[in-house]
């Protein structure tokens, strides 16, 4: 598990955290797939210790992508609607 220092001016709640309220310039353990969620929060969370799992989302690999099988669906083209003209 990650751990981060939190760095706002006065204590919050963190409901991922078990609903524990967190005091200022305290240092907490999060999951480890949710650590760069803190640390760009710039303002409020500073990074103490990284995740030792390579699983997290580094910004350098790329998220995970999903390969898709089958046909491509095919839409026809469809034309703006010609404008109102006036009769007379």
């Amino acid at each position: 598990m990650a751990r981060v220092r939190f760095i706002g001016p006065e204590p919050v709640t963190v409901p991922e955290l078990g609903g524990r309220e967190i005091q200022p310039d305290e240092v907490v353990t999060v999951p480890d797939e949710r650590y760069d969620g803190y640390v760009c929060q710039t303002t409020t969370w500073e990074a103490v210790e990284e995740p030792a799992s390579e699983d997290r989302y580094d910004g350098e690999r790329g998220p995970e992508t999903v390969a898709l099988t089958g046909t491509a669906a095919v839409f026809p083209k469809k034309t703006a609607a010609k404008p109102a003209t006036k009769e007379g």
